[in-house]
Protein backbone atom coordinates (compact mmCIF):
# COMPACT_ATOMS: atom_id res chain seq x y z
CA UNK A 1 0.00 0.00 0.00
CA UNK A 2 1.36 3.02 -0.95
CA UNK A 3 1.13 6.64 1.28
CA UNK A 4 -1.46 8.03 -1.10
CA UNK A 5 -3.47 5.28 -0.03
CA UNK A 6 -3.15 5.46 3.69
CA UNK A 7 -5.54 7.82 5.71
CA UNK A 8 -3.52 11.18 6.54
CA UNK A 9 -2.41 9.69 10.48
CA UNK A 10 -1.20 6.65 8.91
CA UNK A 11 0.88 8.54 6.17
CA UNK A 12 2.09 10.22 8.99
CA UNK A 13 3.20 8.27 10.81
CA UNK A 14 4.51 6.00 8.36
CA UNK A 15 6.92 8.72 7.21
CA UNK A 16 7.92 9.75 10.69
CA UNK A 17 8.95 6.00 11.31
CA UNK A 18 11.22 5.92 8.40
CA UNK A 19 12.64 9.23 9.47
CA UNK A 20 13.53 7.81 12.96
CA UNK A 21 14.87 4.77 11.68
CA UNK A 22 17.32 6.05 9.42
CA UNK A 23 18.28 8.77 12.17
CA UNK A 24 18.60 6.50 15.22
CA UNK A 25 19.63 3.10 13.28
CA UNK A 26 21.12 4.52 10.15
CA UNK A 27 24.66 5.07 9.30
CA UNK A 28 24.69 7.91 6.95
CA UNK A 29 26.50 10.46 7.98
CA UNK A 30 23.00 12.81 6.99
CA UNK A 31 19.01 12.62 6.87
CA UNK A 32 17.50 14.54 5.01
CA UNK A 33 13.24 15.86 5.71
CA UNK A 34 11.35 17.48 3.24
CA UNK A 35 7.96 19.42 5.13
CA UNK A 36 5.25 21.27 3.61
CA UNK A 37 3.44 24.08 5.47
CA UNK A 38 1.92 22.70 8.67
CA UNK A 39 3.14 19.11 8.68
CA UNK A 40 4.81 19.30 12.30
CA UNK A 41 7.98 19.68 11.44
CA UNK A 42 8.66 20.81 14.71
CA UNK A 43 6.73 17.71 16.45
CA UNK A 44 9.67 15.77 14.36
CA UNK A 45 12.28 17.76 15.64
CA UNK A 46 11.20 17.38 19.09
CA UNK A 47 10.41 13.89 19.02
CA UNK A 48 13.75 12.91 17.21
CA UNK A 49 15.43 14.88 20.06
CA UNK A 50 13.86 12.99 22.81
CA UNK A 51 14.27 9.70 20.86
CA UNK A 52 18.05 10.62 20.67
CA UNK A 53 18.30 11.57 24.68
CA UNK A 54 16.54 8.57 25.43
CA UNK A 55 18.46 6.09 23.72
CA UNK A 56 22.06 7.68 25.43
CA UNK A 57 23.17 9.98 22.47
CA UNK A 58 23.45 13.34 23.48
CA UNK A 59 23.20 15.93 20.67
CA UNK A 60 22.91 19.60 19.72
CA UNK A 61 20.41 21.23 17.97
CA UNK A 62 20.44 23.90 15.23
CA UNK A 63 17.72 26.19 14.82
CA UNK A 64 17.92 30.15 12.82
CA UNK A 65 16.36 32.24 15.28
CA UNK A 66 16.40 32.77 18.52
CA UNK A 67 12.78 32.59 18.87
CA UNK A 68 12.85 28.99 16.78
CA UNK A 69 15.52 27.98 19.53
CA UNK A 70 13.35 28.77 22.61
CA UNK A 71 9.97 27.97 20.75
CA UNK A 72 12.25 24.37 20.56
CA UNK A 73 13.31 24.70 24.33
CA UNK A 74 9.36 25.07 25.50
CA UNK A 75 8.73 22.24 23.24
CA UNK A 76 11.23 19.71 25.10
CA UNK A 77 10.28 20.91 28.62
CA UNK A 78 6.70 20.27 27.45
CA UNK A 79 7.09 17.16 26.29
CA UNK A 80 9.87 15.38 28.93
CA UNK A 81 10.26 18.23 31.73
CA UNK A 82 12.64 15.84 33.43
CA UNK A 83 14.70 16.31 30.54
CA UNK A 84 18.46 18.32 31.10
CA UNK A 85 18.03 20.65 28.37
CA UNK A 86 20.78 23.56 27.57
CA UNK A 87 20.20 26.68 25.90
CA UNK A 88 23.10 28.17 24.60
CA UNK A 89 22.96 31.95 23.78
CA UNK A 90 24.83 35.15 23.10
CA UNK A 91 25.92 37.86 25.47
CA UNK A 92 23.51 40.35 23.98
CA UNK A 93 20.69 42.05 26.37
CA UNK A 94 17.89 40.31 26.59
CA UNK A 95 19.31 37.10 24.64
CA UNK A 96 16.06 34.64 25.11
CA UNK A 97 12.71 34.21 26.11
CA UNK A 98 13.07 34.60 30.00
CA UNK A 99 9.80 32.28 29.87
CA UNK A 100 12.61 29.26 30.40
CA UNK A 101 13.81 30.82 32.81
CA UNK A 102 10.79 29.29 34.68
CA UNK A 103 12.11 26.07 33.86
CA UNK A 104 13.78 23.97 36.27
CA UNK A 105 15.46 21.31 33.74
CA UNK A 106 16.40 24.31 31.68
CA UNK A 107 20.13 26.29 31.86
CA UNK A 108 20.98 28.71 30.36
CA UNK A 109 24.32 29.80 29.51
CA UNK A 110 26.86 32.11 26.69
CA UNK A 111 29.25 29.49 27.43
CA UNK A 112 29.00 25.91 25.69
CA UNK A 113 31.31 24.69 28.40
CA UNK A 114 29.13 25.42 30.82
CA UNK A 115 26.52 23.36 29.09
CA UNK A 116 28.70 20.08 28.31
CA UNK A 117 27.14 16.99 29.44
CA UNK A 118 23.78 18.21 29.18
CA UNK A 119 21.66 15.51 26.81
CA UNK A 120 20.49 18.47 24.77
CA UNK A 121 22.15 21.83 23.87
CA UNK A 122 20.23 24.13 21.95
CA UNK A 123 21.28 27.42 20.46
CA UNK A 124 21.60 29.43 16.74
CA UNK A 125 24.10 28.76 13.87
CA UNK A 126 25.25 32.03 14.55
CA UNK A 127 26.07 31.38 18.50
CA UNK A 128 27.06 27.54 17.23
CA UNK A 129 29.27 29.16 14.71
CA UNK A 130 31.68 30.42 17.59
CA UNK A 131 32.15 27.63 19.42
CA UNK A 132 35.26 24.86 19.70
CA UNK A 133 34.82 21.51 21.21
CA UNK A 134 37.35 18.93 21.97
CA UNK A 135 35.36 15.88 20.44
CA UNK A 136 32.17 16.60 18.19
CA UNK A 137 28.77 15.47 19.01
CA UNK A 138 27.87 12.03 17.80
CA UNK A 139 24.19 13.95 16.77
CA UNK A 140 22.83 17.08 15.71
CA UNK A 141 19.75 17.95 14.13
CA UNK A 142 19.00 21.07 12.30
CA UNK A 143 15.82 22.80 12.25
CA UNK A 144 15.03 24.93 9.25
CA UNK A 145 17.87 23.88 7.09
CA UNK A 146 16.42 25.10 3.93
CA UNK A 147 16.65 29.04 5.51
CA UNK A 148 20.38 28.29 6.60
CA UNK A 149 22.53 29.17 3.64
CA UNK A 150 25.63 26.63 2.74
CA UNK A 151 28.63 28.73 4.34
CA UNK A 152 26.48 28.88 8.16
CA UNK A 153 26.57 25.02 7.81
CA UNK A 154 30.25 25.10 6.98
CA UNK A 155 31.02 27.06 9.82
CA UNK A 156 29.40 24.46 12.45
CA UNK A 157 29.82 21.14 10.44
CA UNK A 158 32.79 20.42 12.07
CA UNK A 159 30.69 20.02 15.64
CA UNK A 160 29.04 16.98 14.63
CA UNK A 161 29.41 13.49 13.37
CA UNK A 162 25.54 12.86 11.97
CA UNK A 163 23.00 14.96 11.11
CA UNK A 164 18.94 15.24 10.30
CA UNK A 165 17.91 18.20 8.35
CA UNK A 166 14.54 19.38 8.46
CA UNK A 167 13.24 22.32 6.77
CA UNK A 168 10.35 23.36 4.11
CA UNK A 169 11.50 23.79 0.51
CA UNK A 170 8.67 26.21 -0.54
CA UNK A 171 9.92 29.10 1.96
CA UNK A 172 11.97 31.94 1.09
CA UNK A 173 15.37 31.04 0.35
CA UNK A 174 18.27 32.02 2.63
CA UNK A 175 18.88 35.84 3.27
CA UNK A 176 21.92 37.05 1.79
CA UNK A 177 23.13 40.71 1.81
CA UNK A 178 25.56 40.88 -1.29
CA UNK A 179 24.59 39.51 -4.77
CA UNK A 180 25.37 35.75 -5.51
CA UNK A 181 25.33 35.53 -9.20
CA UNK A 182 28.69 34.64 -9.61
CA UNK A 183 28.13 31.44 -7.76
CA UNK A 184 25.05 30.40 -8.98
CA UNK A 185 24.91 26.63 -10.23
CA UNK A 186 27.79 25.77 -8.27
CA UNK A 187 28.22 23.26 -5.72
CA UNK A 188 29.83 25.45 -2.92
CA UNK A 189 26.94 27.95 -3.77
CA UNK A 190 27.77 30.29 -0.03
CA UNK A 191 24.18 31.77 -0.67
CA UNK A 192 22.51 27.96 -1.45
CA UNK A 193 20.66 26.49 1.05
CA UNK A 194 22.31 24.26 3.30
CA UNK A 195 20.27 21.13 2.00
CA UNK A 196 20.86 22.11 -1.43
CA UNK A 197 24.66 22.33 -1.21
CA UNK A 198 24.54 18.65 1.51
CA UNK A 199 22.61 16.91 -1.32
CA UNK A 200 24.94 18.86 -4.17
CA UNK A 201 28.22 16.89 -2.34
CA UNK A 202 25.72 13.65 -1.19
CA UNK A 203 23.61 12.71 -3.45
CA UNK A 204 22.98 9.01 -1.86
CA UNK A 205 21.62 10.73 1.56
CA UNK A 206 18.39 9.26 2.74
CA UNK A 207 15.61 11.87 1.51
CA UNK A 208 11.99 11.56 3.14
CA UNK A 209 8.92 13.97 2.93
CA UNK A 210 6.08 14.60 5.66
CA UNK A 211 3.06 14.44 3.25
CA UNK A 212 0.40 15.71 5.40
CA UNK A 213 -0.20 19.20 6.23
CA UNK A 214 -2.13 19.81 9.70
CA UNK A 215 -2.35 23.57 9.29
CA UNK A 216 -3.87 24.14 5.94
CA UNK A 217 -7.33 23.27 5.31
CA UNK A 218 -8.46 20.83 2.74
CA UNK A 219 -9.64 24.12 0.16
CA UNK A 220 -5.98 25.29 0.11
CA UNK A 221 -3.43 22.36 0.19
CA UNK A 222 -4.38 20.94 -3.20
CA UNK A 223 -3.09 24.59 -4.66
CA UNK A 224 -0.09 25.36 -2.33
CA UNK A 225 0.87 21.53 -3.11
CA UNK A 226 0.38 22.44 -7.16
CA UNK A 227 1.61 25.50 -7.30
CA UNK A 228 4.60 25.75 -4.96
CA UNK A 229 5.43 21.45 -4.54
CA UNK A 230 4.57 19.64 -7.25
CA UNK A 231 7.69 17.39 -6.28
CA UNK A 232 7.10 17.32 -3.53
CA UNK A 233 3.24 16.86 -3.35
CA UNK A 234 1.16 16.89 -0.38
CA UNK A 235 -2.46 16.72 1.15
CA UNK A 236 -4.51 17.62 3.84
CA UNK A 237 -4.86 16.32 7.14
CA UNK A 238 -8.27 17.54 7.75
CA UNK A 239 -11.30 16.78 5.03
CA UNK A 240 -14.20 19.87 3.93
CA UNK A 241 -16.02 19.14 7.20
CA UNK A 242 -13.88 19.32 9.66
CA UNK A 243 -13.65 22.82 9.65
CA UNK A 244 -16.27 25.66 9.35
CA UNK A 245 -15.68 29.29 9.61
CA UNK A 246 -19.02 31.16 10.84
CA UNK A 247 -20.27 34.74 12.26
CA UNK A 248 -22.37 35.98 14.42
CA UNK A 249 -23.57 39.20 12.88
CA UNK A 250 -24.73 39.19 8.70
CA UNK A 251 -23.28 40.67 5.82
CA UNK A 252 -23.76 44.36 5.36
CA UNK A 253 -22.99 43.92 1.80
CA UNK A 254 -20.18 45.30 1.55
CA UNK A 255 -16.81 44.34 -0.33
CA UNK A 256 -14.95 43.43 2.59
CA UNK A 257 -18.10 41.75 3.65
CA UNK A 258 -18.84 39.75 0.46
CA UNK A 259 -15.14 38.98 0.24
CA UNK A 260 -15.48 37.41 3.73
CA UNK A 261 -18.53 35.23 3.26
CA UNK A 262 -16.69 34.10 0.23
CA UNK A 263 -13.68 32.77 2.15
CA UNK A 264 -15.75 31.52 4.83
CA UNK A 265 -17.72 29.39 2.13
CA UNK A 266 -14.76 28.70 -0.16
CA UNK A 267 -11.33 28.82 2.50
CA UNK A 268 -10.33 31.64 -0.23
CA UNK A 269 -11.45 35.27 -0.87
CA UNK A 270 -10.12 37.85 -3.87
CA UNK A 271 -11.21 41.41 -2.69
CA UNK A 272 -10.16 42.89 -6.00
CA UNK A 273 -9.95 47.02 -6.40
CA UNK A 274 -10.10 48.89 -9.47
CA UNK A 275 -7.03 48.84 -11.42
CA UNK A 276 -4.21 51.20 -11.24
CA UNK A 277 -0.61 51.79 -10.68
CA UNK A 278 -0.21 53.10 -7.31
CA UNK A 279 2.57 54.09 -4.72
CA UNK A 280 3.73 50.68 -2.88
CA UNK A 281 1.55 52.04 0.05
CA UNK A 282 -1.46 51.91 -1.85
CA UNK A 283 -3.83 54.26 0.40
CA UNK A 284 -6.71 52.54 -0.85
CA UNK A 285 -5.27 49.16 -0.51
CA UNK A 286 -4.25 49.50 2.97
CA UNK A 287 -7.77 50.71 4.07
CA UNK A 288 -9.16 48.21 1.87
CA UNK A 289 -6.69 45.43 3.88
CA UNK A 290 -7.33 47.40 7.34
CA UNK A 291 -11.57 47.45 6.61
CA UNK A 292 -11.21 43.40 6.10
CA UNK A 293 -10.00 42.78 9.44
CA UNK A 294 -12.23 45.51 11.20
CA UNK A 295 -15.19 43.24 10.14
CA UNK A 296 -13.41 39.83 11.04
CA UNK A 297 -13.63 41.17 14.44
CA UNK A 298 -17.09 43.15 14.46
CA UNK A 299 -18.64 40.19 13.23
CA UNK A 300 -18.29 37.98 15.91
CA UNK A 301 -16.32 35.32 13.65
CA UNK A 302 -16.11 31.52 15.68
CA UNK A 303 -13.47 28.91 13.66
CA UNK A 304 -14.95 25.14 14.39
CA UNK A 305 -12.15 22.22 14.20
CA UNK A 306 -10.50 19.00 14.98
CA UNK A 307 -8.73 21.01 17.33
CA UNK A 308 -11.80 20.91 19.99
CA UNK A 309 -15.39 20.08 20.77
CA UNK A 310 -16.60 23.89 21.06
CA UNK A 311 -16.00 26.95 18.22
CA UNK A 312 -13.18 28.68 19.08
CA UNK A 313 -13.82 32.91 19.00
CA UNK A 314 -12.16 34.52 15.94
CA UNK A 315 -10.54 36.95 17.80
CA UNK A 316 -7.19 39.56 17.14
CA UNK A 317 -4.53 37.14 17.88
CA UNK A 318 -5.79 34.66 15.81
CA UNK A 319 -5.71 36.94 12.53
CA UNK A 320 -2.95 38.02 10.23
CA UNK A 321 -1.90 40.47 7.72
CA UNK A 322 0.92 39.52 5.37
CA UNK A 323 2.76 42.09 2.85
CA UNK A 324 5.82 41.75 0.94
CA UNK A 325 7.16 45.08 2.37
CA UNK A 326 8.06 46.42 5.70
CA UNK A 327 6.46 50.33 4.77
CA UNK A 328 3.46 48.47 3.60
CA UNK A 329 3.21 46.56 7.26
CA UNK A 330 3.73 50.11 9.06
CA UNK A 331 0.83 51.33 7.10
CA UNK A 332 -1.27 48.24 7.61
CA UNK A 333 -0.64 49.06 11.38
CA UNK A 334 -1.00 52.52 11.40
CA UNK A 335 -4.72 51.97 9.68
CA UNK A 336 -5.39 49.25 12.31
CA UNK A 337 -4.52 51.15 14.67
CA UNK A 338 -6.49 54.16 13.77
CA UNK A 339 -9.18 51.00 13.37
CA UNK A 340 -8.84 50.27 17.33
CA UNK A 341 -7.38 46.57 15.85
CA UNK A 342 -3.32 47.08 16.90
CA UNK A 343 -3.87 43.67 18.27
CA UNK A 344 -3.53 41.63 15.14
CA UNK A 345 -0.45 40.87 13.97
CA UNK A 346 0.54 42.79 10.62
CA UNK A 347 4.11 41.50 9.17
CA UNK A 348 6.37 40.56 6.06
CA UNK A 349 6.53 37.26 4.40
CA UNK A 350 9.81 36.86 5.79
CA UNK A 351 8.41 37.07 9.69
CA UNK A 352 5.25 35.25 9.33
CA UNK A 353 7.60 32.01 7.99
CA UNK A 354 6.70 29.12 10.67
CA UNK A 355 3.72 31.34 12.37
CA UNK A 356 -0.30 29.82 11.95
CA UNK A 357 -3.53 31.55 12.15
CA UNK A 358 -6.96 31.14 11.42
CA UNK A 359 -7.66 33.83 9.20
CA UNK A 360 -5.03 36.06 6.90
CA UNK A 361 -5.84 38.82 4.86
CA UNK A 362 -2.99 39.51 2.67
CA UNK A 363 -2.02 42.64 0.13
CA UNK A 364 -1.05 40.98 -3.00
CA UNK A 365 2.87 41.93 -3.36
CA UNK A 366 1.78 42.43 -7.07
CA UNK A 367 -1.18 45.06 -6.28
CA UNK A 368 -0.78 48.24 -8.21
CA UNK A 369 2.50 47.39 -9.52
CA UNK A 370 3.61 48.41 -12.78
CA UNK A 371 6.35 45.64 -13.65
CA UNK A 372 6.81 42.14 -12.23
CA UNK A 373 10.23 42.04 -10.57
CA UNK A 374 12.48 38.95 -9.39
CA UNK A 375 11.56 39.94 -5.85
CA UNK A 376 7.94 40.09 -6.30
CA UNK A 377 7.78 36.62 -7.81
CA UNK A 378 9.75 34.75 -5.57
CA UNK A 379 7.89 31.41 -5.17
CA UNK A 380 8.69 31.31 -1.39
CA UNK A 381 7.34 35.34 -0.56
CA UNK A 382 3.66 34.23 -2.54
CA UNK A 383 4.13 30.51 -0.47
CA UNK A 384 5.04 31.72 2.93
CA UNK A 385 1.56 34.69 2.39
CA UNK A 386 -0.20 31.99 1.29
CA UNK A 387 -0.09 29.38 3.49
CA UNK A 388 -0.34 30.93 7.14
CA UNK A 389 -4.24 30.27 7.31
CA UNK A 390 -6.31 27.05 8.84
CA UNK A 391 -9.92 28.44 7.96
CA UNK A 392 -9.38 31.28 5.16
CA UNK A 393 -6.99 33.15 3.15
CA UNK A 394 -8.27 36.83 1.45
CA UNK A 395 -6.30 38.28 -0.96
CA UNK A 396 -6.38 42.32 -1.62
CA UNK A 397 -5.26 43.34 -4.94
CA UNK A 398 -5.91 46.04 -7.81
CA UNK A 399 -6.87 44.44 -10.85
CA UNK A 400 -4.55 44.08 -13.74
CA UNK A 401 -2.51 41.32 -12.45
CA UNK A 402 -3.02 38.93 -15.17
CA UNK A 403 -1.85 41.90 -18.06
CA UNK A 404 1.03 42.31 -15.94
CA UNK A 405 2.54 38.57 -15.42
CA UNK A 406 1.57 38.51 -19.70
CA UNK A 407 3.49 41.88 -20.17
CA UNK A 408 6.74 40.18 -17.68
CA UNK A 409 7.05 36.84 -18.75
CA UNK A 410 9.44 34.31 -16.85
CA UNK A 411 13.06 35.55 -17.91
CA UNK A 412 14.75 33.49 -15.37
CA UNK A 413 18.53 32.55 -16.43
CA UNK A 414 18.74 28.66 -16.29
CA UNK A 415 21.82 27.86 -13.94
CA UNK A 416 23.01 24.76 -14.59
CA UNK A 417 24.10 22.30 -12.02
CA UNK A 418 20.97 24.39 -9.91
CA UNK A 419 18.21 21.66 -8.32
CA UNK A 420 14.99 22.89 -9.38
CA UNK A 421 12.80 22.28 -6.41
CA UNK A 422 9.69 24.04 -7.35
CA UNK A 423 8.46 26.26 -10.36
CA UNK A 424 9.48 29.83 -10.79
CA UNK A 425 8.03 32.32 -9.13
CA UNK A 426 5.85 33.39 -12.47
CA UNK A 427 4.09 30.13 -13.21
CA UNK A 428 3.01 30.07 -9.27
CA UNK A 429 2.09 33.24 -9.33
CA UNK A 430 -0.12 33.00 -12.56
CA UNK A 431 -1.64 29.59 -11.26
CA UNK A 432 -2.44 30.75 -7.50
CA UNK A 433 -4.15 34.40 -9.47
CA UNK A 434 -5.99 31.55 -11.65
CA UNK A 435 -7.54 30.18 -8.60
CA UNK A 436 -8.77 33.22 -7.17
CA UNK A 437 -10.25 34.49 -9.99
CA UNK A 438 -13.36 31.81 -9.16
CA UNK A 439 -13.98 33.54 -5.81
CA UNK A 440 -13.16 36.95 -6.70
CA UNK A 441 -15.53 40.07 -5.13
CA UNK A 442 -14.88 43.44 -6.89
CA UNK A 443 -15.18 46.59 -4.89
CA UNK A 444 -14.86 50.20 -5.11
CA UNK A 445 -13.74 51.87 -1.78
Amino acid sequence: MTTADLAPAAAAARATAAILHDTLQGTDRGVVVDSPPGAGKSTLVVRAALELAGAGRPLMVVAQTNAQVDDLVLRLAEKDPDLPVGRLHSSDTDPYDKALDGLANVRTSAKASDLSGLPVVLSTSAKWAHVTVDEPWRHAIVDEAYQMRSDSLLAVAGLFERALFVGDPGQLDPFAIVGSEQWAGLSYDPSASAVTTLLAHNPDLPQHRLPVSWRLPASAAPLVSAAFYPYTPFRSGTTHDDRRLTFAVPSDGSGPDRVIDEAAESGWGLLELPARHTPRTDPEAVHAVAAVVRRLLDRGGAAVSERAAHPAPLTADRIAVGTAHRDQAAAVRAALTGLGAADVTVDTANRLQGREYDVTVVLHPLSGRPDATAFHLETGRLCVLASRHRHACIMVCRAGVADLLDDYPSTEPVQLGTLVKFPDGWEAMFATWLHLQDHRVSWRP
